[in-house]
């Protein structure tokens, strides 16, 4: 009996209404994610007001929710290489959900500090799962578009975060932004019905029966009609000597492992740290709460559309090609922006800003999941991402330090700069092209 595996069919089928499917499916459980996660950027300035805060305090608002972050990703990783990503996704989107809303209620810094922590959780397990399911769903050829760009629907989340707060904050005050970052509980049901499972995780687990009746969904989305399957059809590779977490380190992934930590790490201190102070930022050289925010917002519109753009420039240059040139964009377009001097020369910068950073990220996506095999895929990527949130939590908090020491707007973004020129050395000296490989192939380059 001739067998195959399940990249081949994938690759076959080509792009359908299947793969929008789960596109648009878990893009819309990141848009809330994005939601829940940046809304305190855009309430920080009433939050420090209301309880006295200082610099390295109000830049703590936005580094809580990444311990949580942390935390999540790491256990995230983990549980949906065991239990499966749909079910892993769908319990996390309750887990930030239900977390989010008693935001509402809080009195104080510290009781606000605990459930960002907690709700964090929620936001760092749906990000790498997003990821992951991606890469297993899509063609070989579309693989870089889809996997970076599903983290724009996360960045539209920040757009929809800076847009409800400039209406609800200045009328209802800015608990209320809060009660609306509960509403996404109820969307797990959705997914739980909607979303299907991913092929390579039921073939790794041995669950052929099911991955075949996905397989004929599949087919009947694409051209219409399913063709006939025969038990044991389906090929999958052999499994790897180590699974889990001490598999990262092992001399065939060691270096593929330091090198993501660290470009991820890099990243996350540049891109949380302007998201966490910008608005702040803004609205202290004098441009007003509404003001401050739309230019945010823009930032962030652009932010999401260099998630599209970067994967598909991957798919024609290469992951290496496109995240060392995207990093060295983000440093240029960060200077310029500490040095504009007027509202139109901010709002260019800004945007050009958005754009680098988030092409930089989520650029970083498809090196994640296609640096490791299906057995432990999600860990290493959740781990990449994981490690990554430490700089996410330690960015905002430097920013406010930076502050502090008196080295003004320009000296703030100056900071910010750097470790983008770090990324970029990283994957320039360390990085593997995996352009054009089957998701069989990729995590055993060099196994």
């Amino acid at each position: 009996m001739e067998k195959t595996s399940i990249s081949e069919i994938v690759d076959r089928l080509g792009v359908s209404k299947y793969t929008f499917r789960i596109y648009f499916l878990i893009g819309l459980a990141l848009i809330f994610a994005g939601y829940n996660y940046m809304i305190v950027s855009y309430t920080m300035p009433q939050m420090a007001k209301e309880w006295t805060l200082t610099k390295i305090q109000m830049g703590s608002l936005s580094s809580w929710s990444i311990i949580g972050l942390l935390i999540g990703g790491m256990g995230a990783g983990v549980i949906s290489d065991r239990i499966g990503r749909k079910k892993t996704l769908a319990i996390f989107v309750i887990v930030f959900s239900l977390l989010t809303f008693p935001v509402y209620f809080v009195q104080s810094f510290q009781g606000f500090a605990l459930l960002r922590i907690l709700g964090g959780i929620g936001f760092g397990a749906c990000i790498p799962i997003a990821v992951t399911m991606m890469s297993e769903s899509v063609p070989t050829k579309n693989r870089g578009f889809f996997t970076s760009s599903i983290m724009s629907f996360y960045v539209l989340g920040w757009v929809l975060a800076g847009i409800v707060a400039m209406y609800v904050v200045p009328v209802y005050g800015w608990r209320v932004c809060y009660l609306v970052g509960g509403i996404p509980a109820l969307y797990a049901f959705v997914l739980m019905a909607a979303l299907p499972e991913s092929l390579h995780w039921l073939l790794g687990k041995g669950r052929e029966k099911e991955a075949i009746e996905l397989i004929k969904r599949m087919e009947i989305a694409s051209n219409g009609v399913a063709g006939e399957w025969a038990p044991s059809s389906l090929v999958a590779p052999p499994p790897p000597k180590k699974v889990g977490v001490s598999a990262l380190f092992s001399p065939e992934y060691r270096q593929a492992t330091l090198a993501l930590w660290v470009i991820y790490f890099m990243g996350s201190v540049v891109i949380y740290a302007i998201n966490g102070w910008l608005p702040t930022l803004l609205v202290g050289k004098g441009y007003g709460l509404v003001k401050g925010y739309s230019f945010a917002v823009l930032q962030n519109v652009l932010g999401a559309v260099g998630g599209l753009g970067t994967g598909y420039v991957a798919d024609i240059i290469g992951r290496r090609t496109n995240v060392i040139l995207g990093w060295i964009f983000t440093a240029v377009a960060i200077l310029m922006l500490g040095v504009a001097t007027n509202q139109w020369q901010v709002v260019i910068c800004g945007m050009l800003v958005g754009l680098a950073m988030n092409w930089g990220l989520s650029g970083t996506q498809p090196l994640l999941a296609e640096g490791y095999p299906t057995e432990f895929r999600n860990t290493g990527v959740s781990s990449a991402q994981a490690f990554g949130r430490v700089g996410g939590f330690l960015g905002p908090i430097a920013g406010g330090y930076i502050q502090q020491l008196g080295v003004g707007f320009t000296g703030t973004f100056v900071f910010f700069a750097i470790p983008a020129v770090l990324a970029s050395i990283v994957a320039f000296f360390f990085i593997v092209e995996t352009k054009g490989r089957s998701i069989e192939s990729i995590g055993r380059i060099n196994a």
